[in-house]
């Protein structure tokens, strides 16, 4: 689903510690004509100039802490907050890490977008920006079909071939809201108050009806299709 912005400037906000990386996208999202209304390396103010101003597209790097720790985490817990607590904004992670888990990790907790940084260019961000303000959702390429590859990947919407939700029973898009949300097959059982069997029995008729072929597939393509996620899980 898009969202038209045609008739104001896109507001985007920035969490990224690297000062250098900071300010140079404050100048290339500025030239573009975006507003940047916030500017921050640590959570607390950011989180704050959000609340403030709202933001079209939150841009998030996730590693956030000092040298030789691993700061993956505190990003995950800001683009949970952005999906919780302010749900009209748009997360789009531009990161180091290239890793499939964490990729999905990001999808799972409500990212909209996930850039590369090694491989990213200022128009590819101003697109990416622009693209994810209209409600578009761009994954690495590669993720879903197949294992993680050494280096980096250009960025593209993974290609959906025509999938509907359509095809889809209400219970049937239910649990692939929960699978989207990274819930194994117990945990859904318990929040739809079913056995676990049936679970195994939707998640099948899914897999047919969506021609994935595998779960890590299946919750790519559920973030990609917009399944609502639910929160808490």
């Amino acid at each position: 689903m898009t969202t038209d912005i045609s008739n104001e400037r896109i507001r985007v906000a920035l969490l990224e510690d690297q000062q250098v990386f900071r300010e140079s996208l404050v100048l290339v999202l500025e030239n573009a004509g975006m507003n940047v209304v916030a500017r921050c390396s640590q959570t607390p103010p950011f989180l704050a100039r959000v609340r403030e101003h709202m933001p079209h597209v939150a841009v998030l790097d996730l590693r956030l802490v000092p040298p030789d720790q691993d700061g993956t985490e505190t990003g995950l817990t800001v683009l949970q907050c952005l999906h919780d607590f302010y749900p009209s904004v748009k997360a789009l992670v531009l990161s180091s890490h290239h890793e499939q888990d964490v990729v999905e990790q990001c999808l799972q907790a409500g990212a909209a977008g996930y850039l590369w940084k090694h491989n990213v260019g200022c128009a590819d961000v101003v697109e990416a920006v622009t693209r994810v303000a209209r409600g578009e959702r761009l994954m690495p390429t590669g993720l879903s079909w197949g294992p993680s590859v050494p280096g980096f990947l250009p960025q593209e919407e993974i290609p959906l071939g025509g999938v509907e939700l359509g095809l889809l029973t209400p219970r049937e898009r239910e649990v692939l809201g929960y699978v989207a949300a990274g819930a194994d097959n117990l945990k859904i059982a318990a929040c739809l108050s079913i056995t676990e069997r049936t679970v195994k029995a939707h998640i099948t008729s899914i897999y047919k009806k969506l021609g994935s072929e595998n779960r890590t597939q299946l919750a790519v393509l559920a973030c990609q299709l917009g399944v609502h996620r639910p929160a808490g899980v």
